[in-house]
Protein backbone atom coordinates (compact mmCIF):
# COMPACT_ATOMS: atom_id res chain seq x y z
CA UNK A 1 0.00 0.00 0.00
CA UNK A 2 1.41 3.35 -1.07
CA UNK A 3 1.57 5.81 1.85
CA UNK A 4 2.64 9.46 1.81
CA UNK A 5 4.44 9.25 5.14
CA UNK A 6 5.63 12.82 5.69
CA UNK A 7 2.33 14.54 4.73
CA UNK A 8 0.46 11.96 6.82
CA UNK A 9 2.62 12.68 9.87
CA UNK A 10 2.21 16.45 9.41
CA UNK A 11 -1.57 16.14 9.17
CA UNK A 12 -1.65 13.81 12.17
CA UNK A 13 0.32 16.38 14.19
CA UNK A 14 -2.16 19.03 13.08
CA UNK A 15 -5.00 16.81 14.27
CA UNK A 16 -3.28 16.52 17.67
CA UNK A 17 -2.82 20.29 17.84
CA UNK A 18 -6.52 20.91 17.26
CA UNK A 19 -7.46 18.13 19.69
CA UNK A 20 -5.15 19.35 22.49
CA UNK A 21 -7.46 22.16 23.73
CA UNK A 22 -10.12 19.56 24.52
CA UNK A 23 -7.93 18.50 27.47
CA UNK A 24 -8.56 21.99 28.94
CA UNK A 25 -12.31 21.78 28.20
CA UNK A 26 -12.13 23.91 25.05
CA UNK A 27 -14.32 22.53 22.29
CA UNK A 28 -15.74 24.81 19.63
CA UNK A 29 -16.30 25.04 15.90
CA UNK A 30 -12.61 25.90 15.43
CA UNK A 31 -11.08 22.69 16.70
CA UNK A 32 -13.97 20.59 15.40
CA UNK A 33 -13.32 21.92 11.88
CA UNK A 34 -9.56 21.59 12.33
CA UNK A 35 -9.79 17.99 13.54
CA UNK A 36 -12.22 17.08 10.75
CA UNK A 37 -10.06 18.50 7.95
CA UNK A 38 -6.70 17.29 9.33
CA UNK A 39 -8.23 13.88 10.09
CA UNK A 40 -9.54 13.51 6.53
CA UNK A 41 -6.18 14.59 5.09
CA UNK A 42 -4.36 12.10 7.33
CA UNK A 43 -6.54 9.27 6.03
CA UNK A 44 -6.06 10.42 2.42
CA UNK A 45 -2.26 10.32 2.74
CA UNK A 46 -2.31 6.99 4.58
CA UNK A 47 -4.54 5.42 1.94
CA UNK A 48 -3.01 7.36 -0.93
CA UNK A 49 -3.23 4.64 -3.61
CA UNK A 50 -6.90 3.78 -3.00
CA UNK A 51 -7.64 7.50 -2.89
CA UNK A 52 -6.02 8.05 -6.29
CA UNK A 53 -8.01 5.17 -7.75
CA UNK A 54 -11.23 6.63 -6.35
CA UNK A 55 -10.49 10.07 -7.82
CA UNK A 56 -9.63 8.51 -11.19
CA UNK A 57 -12.87 6.55 -11.18
CA UNK A 58 -14.87 9.70 -10.45
CA UNK A 59 -12.96 11.67 -13.09
CA UNK A 60 -13.80 9.09 -15.74
CA UNK A 61 -17.50 9.91 -15.40
CA UNK A 62 -18.87 13.06 -17.12
CA UNK A 63 -20.47 14.46 -13.97
CA UNK A 64 -17.41 13.37 -12.00
CA UNK A 65 -15.23 15.86 -13.86
CA UNK A 66 -17.68 18.64 -13.05
CA UNK A 67 -17.80 17.63 -9.39
CA UNK A 68 -14.01 17.49 -9.03
CA UNK A 69 -13.54 20.84 -10.78
CA UNK A 70 -16.17 22.56 -8.64
CA UNK A 71 -14.83 20.99 -5.44
CA UNK A 72 -11.25 21.98 -6.33
CA UNK A 73 -12.34 25.55 -7.07
CA UNK A 74 -14.14 25.78 -3.71
CA UNK A 75 -11.04 24.48 -1.89
CA UNK A 76 -8.82 27.03 -3.68
CA UNK A 77 -11.18 29.90 -2.84
CA UNK A 78 -11.28 28.81 0.83
CA UNK A 79 -7.48 28.70 0.98
CA UNK A 80 -7.14 32.16 -0.57
CA UNK A 81 -9.78 33.63 1.75
CA UNK A 82 -8.11 32.02 4.77
CA UNK A 83 -4.78 33.59 3.84
CA UNK A 84 -6.38 37.01 3.33
CA UNK A 85 -8.25 36.81 6.64
CA UNK A 86 -5.09 35.68 8.43
CA UNK A 87 -3.15 38.68 7.12
CA UNK A 88 -5.93 41.05 8.21
CA UNK A 89 -6.17 39.39 11.63
CA UNK A 90 -2.40 39.54 12.15
CA UNK A 91 -2.34 43.26 11.29
CA UNK A 92 -4.82 44.06 14.05
CA UNK A 93 -3.16 42.11 16.87
CA UNK A 94 -1.26 45.11 18.17
CA UNK A 95 -2.40 48.66 17.45
CA UNK A 96 -2.09 50.62 20.73
CA UNK A 97 -3.42 54.18 21.07
CA UNK A 98 -1.05 57.02 20.26
CA UNK A 99 -1.96 59.08 23.32
CA UNK A 100 -3.94 58.91 26.57
CA UNK A 101 -7.15 60.32 25.11
CA UNK A 102 -8.74 56.88 24.97
CA UNK A 103 -11.13 54.64 26.88
CA UNK A 104 -10.20 51.00 27.32
CA UNK A 105 -12.88 48.36 26.83
CA UNK A 106 -12.02 44.90 28.11
CA UNK A 107 -14.20 42.33 26.36
CA UNK A 108 -15.54 39.63 28.66
CA UNK A 109 -14.78 35.94 28.77
CA UNK A 110 -15.59 32.98 30.99
CA UNK A 111 -15.73 33.36 34.78
CA UNK A 112 -15.05 30.20 36.80
CA UNK A 113 -15.95 30.08 40.49
CA UNK A 114 -15.96 33.86 40.65
CA UNK A 115 -12.48 34.22 39.16
CA UNK A 116 -11.41 34.99 35.58
CA UNK A 117 -10.50 32.07 33.34
CA UNK A 118 -6.94 32.09 32.01
CA UNK A 119 -7.93 33.83 28.79
CA UNK A 120 -9.79 36.58 30.64
CA UNK A 121 -6.98 36.92 33.18
CA UNK A 122 -4.51 37.60 30.39
CA UNK A 123 -6.78 40.23 28.87
CA UNK A 124 -6.98 41.88 32.27
CA UNK A 125 -3.22 41.68 32.71
CA UNK A 126 -2.77 43.48 29.37
CA UNK A 127 -5.28 46.14 30.47
CA UNK A 128 -3.53 46.48 33.83
CA UNK A 129 -0.14 47.01 32.16
CA UNK A 130 -1.56 49.87 30.10
CA UNK A 131 -3.60 51.42 32.91
CA UNK A 132 -0.69 51.32 35.34
CA UNK A 133 1.43 53.26 32.86
CA UNK A 134 -1.28 55.78 31.91
CA UNK A 135 -2.94 57.16 35.04
CA UNK A 136 -5.47 59.33 33.22
CA UNK A 137 -7.03 56.48 31.22
CA UNK A 138 -10.28 54.85 32.37
CA UNK A 139 -11.54 51.38 31.56
CA UNK A 140 -14.93 49.80 30.90
CA UNK A 141 -15.09 46.12 31.81
CA UNK A 142 -17.78 44.50 29.70
CA UNK A 143 -19.59 41.21 30.19
CA UNK A 144 -22.85 39.94 31.66
CA UNK A 145 -23.56 36.93 33.86
CA UNK A 146 -23.96 33.54 32.21
CA UNK A 147 -26.18 30.80 33.62
CA UNK A 148 -23.11 28.91 34.82
CA UNK A 149 -21.35 31.94 36.30
CA UNK A 150 -21.69 33.00 39.94
CA UNK A 151 -21.09 36.68 39.19
CA UNK A 152 -21.05 38.80 36.06
CA UNK A 153 -17.89 38.94 34.00
CA UNK A 154 -17.79 42.70 34.56
CA UNK A 155 -17.93 42.27 38.35
CA UNK A 156 -15.16 39.69 38.19
CA UNK A 157 -12.98 41.94 36.06
CA UNK A 158 -13.56 44.95 38.29
CA UNK A 159 -12.55 42.96 41.37
CA UNK A 160 -9.44 41.62 39.65
CA UNK A 161 -8.24 45.05 38.53
CA UNK A 162 -8.87 46.64 41.93
CA UNK A 163 -6.96 43.79 43.59
CA UNK A 164 -4.09 44.61 41.23
CA UNK A 165 -4.16 48.23 42.41
CA UNK A 166 -6.26 50.06 39.80
CA UNK A 167 -8.49 52.66 41.45
CA UNK A 168 -12.18 51.76 41.51
CA UNK A 169 -13.00 55.26 40.25
CA UNK A 170 -11.27 54.45 36.96
CA UNK A 171 -13.34 51.32 36.33
CA UNK A 172 -16.83 51.36 34.80
CA UNK A 173 -18.89 48.17 34.66
CA UNK A 174 -21.07 47.05 31.76
CA UNK A 175 -22.74 43.91 33.08
CA UNK A 176 -25.71 43.30 30.73
CA UNK A 177 -24.10 42.09 27.50
CA UNK A 178 -24.15 38.50 26.29
CA UNK A 179 -21.99 38.80 23.14
CA UNK A 180 -19.36 41.01 21.52
CA UNK A 181 -21.88 43.21 19.73
CA UNK A 182 -23.59 44.04 23.02
CA UNK A 183 -20.21 44.47 24.74
CA UNK A 184 -19.45 47.25 22.29
CA UNK A 185 -22.90 48.88 22.09
CA UNK A 186 -23.46 49.02 25.84
CA UNK A 187 -19.89 50.12 26.57
CA UNK A 188 -20.14 52.92 24.03
CA UNK A 189 -23.33 54.11 25.72
CA UNK A 190 -21.65 54.11 29.14
CA UNK A 191 -18.75 56.14 27.75
CA UNK A 192 -21.19 58.69 26.32
CA UNK A 193 -23.17 58.94 29.58
CA UNK A 194 -20.04 59.27 31.72
CA UNK A 195 -18.29 61.76 29.47
CA UNK A 196 -15.38 59.43 28.75
CA UNK A 197 -13.20 59.84 25.63
CA UNK A 198 -14.92 58.52 22.52
CA UNK A 199 -11.70 57.10 21.12
CA UNK A 200 -11.73 53.48 22.26
CA UNK A 201 -9.10 50.79 22.71
CA UNK A 202 -10.32 47.20 22.70
CA UNK A 203 -8.58 44.72 24.97
CA UNK A 204 -9.10 41.12 23.92
CA UNK A 205 -7.11 38.22 22.47
CA UNK A 206 -5.08 38.90 19.34
CA UNK A 207 -7.03 36.43 17.21
CA UNK A 208 -10.28 38.22 18.13
CA UNK A 209 -9.19 41.79 17.42
CA UNK A 210 -10.04 41.97 13.72
CA UNK A 211 -13.61 40.70 14.09
CA UNK A 212 -14.16 42.86 17.17
CA UNK A 213 -12.98 45.89 15.22
CA UNK A 214 -15.34 45.07 12.34
CA UNK A 215 -18.25 44.95 14.78
CA UNK A 216 -17.10 48.17 16.44
CA UNK A 217 -16.86 50.06 13.16
CA UNK A 218 -20.42 49.07 12.32
CA UNK A 219 -21.65 51.13 15.31
CA UNK A 220 -19.37 54.08 14.63
CA UNK A 221 -16.35 53.14 16.73
CA UNK A 222 -12.85 53.20 15.24
CA UNK A 223 -10.83 51.52 17.97
CA UNK A 224 -7.21 50.82 18.68
CA UNK A 225 -6.19 47.42 19.99
CA UNK A 226 -4.27 45.94 22.90
CA UNK A 227 -4.03 42.16 22.97
CA UNK A 228 -3.64 39.75 25.84
CA UNK A 229 -1.22 36.85 25.59
CA UNK A 230 -2.76 33.67 24.14
CA UNK A 231 -1.34 30.21 24.88
CA UNK A 232 0.24 28.84 21.70
CA UNK A 233 -1.62 25.52 21.76
CA UNK A 234 -5.06 27.14 21.49
CA UNK A 235 -4.17 29.67 18.80
CA UNK A 236 -4.97 27.32 15.84
CA UNK A 237 -8.36 26.43 17.32
CA UNK A 238 -9.42 30.02 17.88
CA UNK A 239 -7.79 31.24 14.66
CA UNK A 240 -9.94 28.85 12.61
CA UNK A 241 -13.01 29.78 14.66
CA UNK A 242 -12.37 33.43 13.78
CA UNK A 243 -12.17 32.56 10.07
CA UNK A 244 -15.64 31.09 10.32
CA UNK A 245 -16.90 33.98 12.43
CA UNK A 246 -15.57 36.57 9.99
CA UNK A 247 -17.04 34.71 7.01
CA UNK A 248 -20.42 34.45 8.75
CA UNK A 249 -20.36 38.17 9.57
CA UNK A 250 -19.46 39.14 5.99
CA UNK A 251 -22.34 37.05 4.61
CA UNK A 252 -25.05 37.56 7.22
CA UNK A 253 -23.87 40.52 9.32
Amino acid sequence: MEVKIIPAIICLLMFGLFAAPILTHILNVGNIAGMLISGILTLIFIFWKPFRKLVSAIWDKPLGKVFICIFSAIVCVCIVLSVIMSVLMAREIHDPPKDENTTLIVLGCKVKNGRPCLMLKRRLDAAYDYLSQHDSVNVIVSGGKGDDESISEAQCMMEYLTEMGISRERIFMEDRSVNTVENLKFSKKIAENEGLPQQFTLVTDGFHQYRAEMLAEKIGMHPNNISGYTSWYIVPTYWVREWLGIAYYKVFG
